[in-house]
């Protein structure tokens, strides 16, 4: 907004910001963003915290309310900046939604799976009583900065991990998604989805990759950004992956537990008729190639049934089952027997 830009540059107040960074990004970027904020004269705090899935409590949310209190910020001028990845930006999402009601917060992911997940929509949360997500609420950022480059400092791992939430949505909704990684899977992980020039057999194989996952999961999200419908294509591969997360903590990250999910949903689409052999054979191929997990020892037949038991509390008593009758088509069933379950699960066992 040229006016807001205008009376920024002629306020004789100093412009303030609070930032919190996950402890691994601030060793890589942290002196780069204090010497942008330096640069700019603009007064800063910067709190470099460890956000993983076993720091993510209440417990942080609180001691960044208690620093940000410190500091004293105005909540309608001076909105909370989060740089990190997934549990970085739920954290500091919830701690904003809870200051005087509600502060704005910007979102900076630096993982491949925040950039196409946690940058999106309005969820925030802390994992409580070993429950992934069980305290949070909804809260949009008031924006999300993407900048890829951040990217390229993740281990190889981490960008596989990220490409299991763009494998969920190229499998529901995008046939043209799920081509691409199937072809430039290999290529995005070797070049950790920088624009890479001189690779012309490729294109920009990362921007067209990332943009598409972006738009695809707007479109799911922004009609229902509050899940008043249930009914929810974006749950493909959240329905036992929560229970496995947390049970195996911390051996799988989130994608591969998501991952894990959506190979034995795939088995289960197969078992009721949706896909056939060939679809369900290219679906496991391409997780393969993109180095994903299509199976955890930790992922047994009790706890299945477990999750989908746990599912159907928190879903208006209907497994709301999303599965692929196609590659980059899908739909919503709750019909799925456990005897379907069951014979989906030997199956994919004894592969």
């Amino acid at each position: 907004d040229p006016q807001e830009l205008e009376l920024a540059a002629t306020s004789t107040r100093k412009l303030r910001r609070f930032i919190v960074i996950d402890e691994v990004v601030d060793k890589l970027y942290g002196s780069q963003v204090r010497e942008y904020f330096e640069e700019n004269n603009v007064q800063h705090k910067i709190l470099a915290l460890p956000t993983t899935e076993e720091t993510k409590s209440m417990d942080v949310v609180l001691n960044i309310l208690q620093e940000v209190q410190d500091f004293s910020i105005d909540r309608r001028t001076e909105p909370i900046i989060a740089i990190g990845g997934g549990v970085c930006l739920d954290i500091v999402g919830l701690a904003a939604s809870l200051y005087r009601r509600r502060t704005p917060y910007i979102r900076v992911p630096t993982t491949l799976l925040s950039y196409v997940d946690a940058s999106v929509g309005a969820k925030n949360g802390v994992n409580f009583l070993q429950c992934k997500n069980k305290l949070g609420g909804y809260t949009p950022p008031v924006a999300s900065f993407l900048d890829r480059s951040f990217i390229q400092s993740i281990p190889r791992r981490h960008i596989s991990n990220g490409l299991g939430e763009i494998l969920k949505m190229a499998l529901m909704k995008h046939k043209g998604l799920f081509d691409l990684l199937k072809s430039h899977g290999k290529y995005l992980l070797d070049t950790k989805f920088q624009s890479c020039s001189g690779f012309t057999d490729h294109g920009d194989a990362a921007l067209q990759t990332t943009r598409i996952a972006i738009e695809t999961m707007l479109e799911e999200l922004a009609p229902n950004l509050w899940e008043d419908d249930l009914d929810r294509l974006v749950d493909f591969g959240h329905l036992i992956s929560p229970e496995l997360e947390m049970r195996v903590l911390p051996s799988l990250m989130h994608g591969e537990a998501v991952n894990v999910d959506m190979a034995f949903m795939t088995y289960v689409a197969h078992a009721r008729g949706l896909i056939a052999a060939e679809e369900r054979e290219q679906i496991l191929q391409c997780m393969r190639g993109l180095e994903l997990p299509v199976w955890h020892s930790g992922c047994s037949w009790a706890l299945i049934k477990r999750a989908l038991r746990e599912r159907l509390k928190h879903s208006g008593g209907q497994p709301r089952m999303p599965l692929p009758t196609g590659l980059g088509v899908a739909e919503i069933f709750n019909d799925t027997s456990e005897e379907t379950l069951e014979k989906a699960y030997k199956l994919w066992v004894r592969d």
